[in-house]
């Protein structure tokens, strides 16, 4: 080979490899965003301690949607109208304030933290059947007439949201 071809073959393999590592770590990989509540400014021109504020909010990520089934002795399939799948979470919450001198001993602050938790969410669908029935071999393949009927599929949410509060020192 020669040096030209295996240069060029190592710049390629080396394209090649960052791409690859660069693909490895989405932006979307991450659950959270934080926010902070910036209030240095505040604190610097009043000269008194406030208390610290941040939170976390959640990046939505839409889920497969579960397609229509097809149903034997129906027209339409069962779930018309799928119900769509979306993956979260509830926000965080991240709070310390400072305490005045009540408690004694060392705690002069006081924490809230109100993680961000996962929330899995199912939006409505609809579930339809024609007003006849499949076509029937005893009736010349004719279809027989029938009630209609709809149905709303109920939406879904589901999560476990949890808190710590607590005191101790600050900062």
């Amino acid at each position: 080979m020669k040096p030209t071809t295996r240069g060029t073959l190592a710049a390629v393999l080396t394209c090649l490899a960052t791409a690859a590592g660069a693909a490895a770590t989405p932006a979307a990989a991450v659950g959270t965003v934080p926010v902070p509540l910036p209030l240095d400014g505040v604190e610097n021109a009043l000269g008194v301690e406030l208390p610290r504020v941040g939170g976390e909010l959640p990046l939505p990520t839409p889920g497969a949607v579960e397609g229509p089934r097809y149903v034997e002795g129906r027209l339409l399939p069962d779930r018309t109208v799928p119900q769509l799948p979306l993956g979260a979470g509830l926000p965080g919450l991240g709070l310390s304030a400072p305490l005045p001198e009540l408690l004694g001993g060392d705690a002069d602050h006081v924490g809230l933290d109100a993680p961000a938790s996962d929330l899995r969410t199912l939006g409505p669908g609809l579930a339809l059947d024609a007003p006849l029935t499949a076509p029937d071999p005893g009736n010349f393949g004719l279809p027989a007439p029938k009630l209609p009927q709809a149905g709303v599929i109920t939406p879904v949410l589901q999560a476990v949201p949890g808190a710590n509060l607590g005191t101790g020192q600050g900062r």
